[in-house]
């Protein structure tokens, strides 16, 4: 694995102050991030989310996602246990990259939805890669999770790392005329879970 830490450094935030752990991946040639709150490392289960970058939802507030909402609601819920991580992997579009992004939302325009998108680009419906969280895990020191996902691919590859899920949190936000297709599609097509 190529995965390695860099350095840390305090990151203070509208809820809170975390501490940004960063991540060099120089296989893939990507940076990664971890942000923290209290103590990770001392065993017990750490409330948590794996979280795959999306410019466009988290950073310019797109509708056509859950997203920046999801990224929020995890930070907030972390900031009010007062413990807890948030795993930041530049893993945009499910892997297939902001440019590749743009081309399958100009096929969603079209009237594809999000896994056909992916799959007329020619990629998988999610070419993401979890096994880059090991070192990651390790360097921190949590091997007990309380996992705020509707993803259970993440739950399981976690598992597979090792991982012990004590806990799997569903994380909902409200839809929206934008994103009603796409979340329909995430819970039919990838096994998201929307109790």
């Amino acid at each position: 694995m190529t995965v390695r830490y860099v350095e840390s450094s305090r990151l203070p935030t509208a809820w809170g102050d975390f501490v940004m752990h960063g991540f060099e991946d120089a296989e893939a040639n990507k940076e990664h991030v971890v942000l923290t709150m209290g103590d990770v490392g001392n065993g017990e289960p750490v409330l948590a989310r794996i979280h795959s970058e999306c410019l466009t939802g988290d950073a310019l507030f797109s509708m056509r996602c859950d997203c920046g909402n999801q990224l929020q609601a995890a930070m907030e819920a972390i900031s009010k246990e007062g413990r807890g991580a948030i795993f930041y992997l530049r893993q945009e579009g499910r892997g297939i990259g902001l440019l590749n992004k743009i081309r399958a939302y100009k096929l969603q325009d079209a009237g594809a939805d999000t896994v056909e998108a992916n799959e007329q680009l020619g990629f998988g419906a999610d070419m993401r890669d979890y096994s880059i969280l090991k070192p990651m895990i390790e360097h921190l020191g949590t091997h007990r999770l309380r996992i705020m996902t509707n993803n259970p691919r993440k739950v399981q590859a976690l598992k597979e790392l090792g991982v012990d899920v004590v806990e799997r949190i569903p994380l909902h936000t409200h839809s929206n005329p934008h994103n009603e297709k796409y979340l329909q599609t995430k819970g039919a097509k990838l096994g998201h879970l929307f109790e």
